[in-house]
């Protein structure tokens, strides 16, 4: 061992009080950010998962000055052969009025092919009642949201009236309920494709195409590509800006928050060295005649700057992931859960590559923070030192 390491261990031994509040101080920070990051990485999955995975992550609208997509089947196959794409699914939708009994509201109207448009949306694990498949086997079928149901006061084999002004009227049963937790679960009904085609009166068009991709980050890239066909193209991230705003408002916020606590944190380690400094200065004086190099002393405080900050990350990550769990493990009340969106427990997600970095990032800070005082005990005269009391 190296004798600048001995003493450096000696020295945090010695001050046992000092190195306790030292490494707290530390780990209590380091601790925060852990659990602070798993939370964030946590919610962003589930933001995506509950948003994202539930959209499609490009949307093919008709060409400009055209109302609808003709010959769609041609495009959907083009579509498909572009790297990436996963599922395809055509779509005609438009507003609807929708009434039981006395009740009326305007809701939109989505004619779909079910096998395709679940594998878009996953709408198939939303249901609550019926099975969202039968559109494809009854005619004049409809699948609608739990609080537009709600509101209608329909339950699974009512039929509602469905009109709208230069639309066929069409009196509809439903087979099926979702619940989304989200504002669809009243503004969206879903029904066969050929459905909404008789009801808008219209021939075999579409007015847009869903597309999912393998992987959602390429959506810009994959909307510039069938642009080239000549039809309008968008990714999710042109038509939901708000969620990687969203995302990116709280990512940096708490980065900050967290980056000044880890600070506040090293400067006690700062304090406990400069008085380690003041303490120890006839001892460097002795180091230095006995033929310690400056550089030595330096290396002396920079090494115990460096135990202290590196014993603060692990015990800190340590504990935070412990926290973290432990936080992961609640069960959010039932009325609460609706609240959020039928979240049952808080979501959180603990990231080897984050703790790694998290234990990396603030051995370093600490190893700068204790450039100062390392400096200042090298600068000590020896013949000063010696002489001090």
């Amino acid at each position: 061992m190296r004798y600048e390491l001995f003493i450096s261990l000696r020295q945090i031994r010695a001050r046992r009080f000092q190195t306790i509040l030292s490494v707290g101080a530390i780990a209590l920070a380091v601790m925060i950010l852990t659990v602070s990051q798993a939370l964030m990485v946590g919610f962003t999955d589930e933001l995506y998962d509950t948003t994202v995975d539930k959209l499609p992550h490009v949307l093919v609208s008709p060409k400009e000055g055209e109302d609808y997509i003709y010959l769609y089947r041609t495009l959907v196959d083009d579509i498909s052969k572009i790297e990436g794409v996963s599922t395809v699914s055509p779509f005609l939708t438009g507003e609807a009025s929708f009434r039981f009994k006395t009740n009326s509201l305007n809701a939109e109207l989505k004619g779909v092919l079910p096998k395709q448009e679940n594998n878009i949306s996953g709408i198939e694990a939303d249901m609550v009642e019926g099975d969202f498949r039968e559109l494809e086997y009854s005619r004049n079928t409809i699948i609608i949201g739990s609080r537009l149901a709600d509101k209608l006061e329909v339950n699974l084999g009512d039929s509602v009236d469905v009109s709208f002004p230069n639309a066929s009227p069409l009196s509809l049963r439903v087979v099926g309920i979702f619940h989304t937790g989200s504002p669809l679960d009243e503004s969206l009904t879903y029904t066969s494709l050929d459905t909404a085609q008789e009801f808008y009166d219209v021939a075999d068009v579409i007015n847009g195409l869903s597309v999912r991709l393998e992987d959602f980050n390429r959506d810009r890239e994959v909307a510039a590509e069938i642009e080239k066909t000549g039809y309008n193209a968008r990714g999710w991230t042109e038509t939901n800006p708000e969620i990687l705003r969203t995302i990116a408002i709280e990512s940096t916020s708490n980065t900050v928050v967290l980056g000044l606590i880890v600070v506040i944190a090293s400067f006690g380690v700062v304090s406990t060295l400069n008085l380690a400094v003041i303490g120890a200065t006839r001892q460097i004086g002795m180091l230095r005649a006995m033929g310690a190099t400056v550089s030595s002393i330096r290396t002396i405080f920079l090494l115990q700057s460096g135990i202290l900050g590196l014993l603060g990350a692990l015990i800190g990550t340590l504990t935070g992931v412990v926290v973290a769990l432990a936080i992961g493990q609640y069960e959010i009340p039932g009325a609460s859960s609706e609240l959020y969106g039928g979240l049952t427990t808080i979501p959180v997600i603990v990231r080897a590559q984050d703790i790694l970095f998290i234990i990396i990032a603030v051995f370093l800070l600490n190893l700068i923070a204790g450039i100062y005082p390392a400096q200042q005990a090298a600068k000590l005269d020896p013949v000063k030192a010696i002489s001090s009391r």
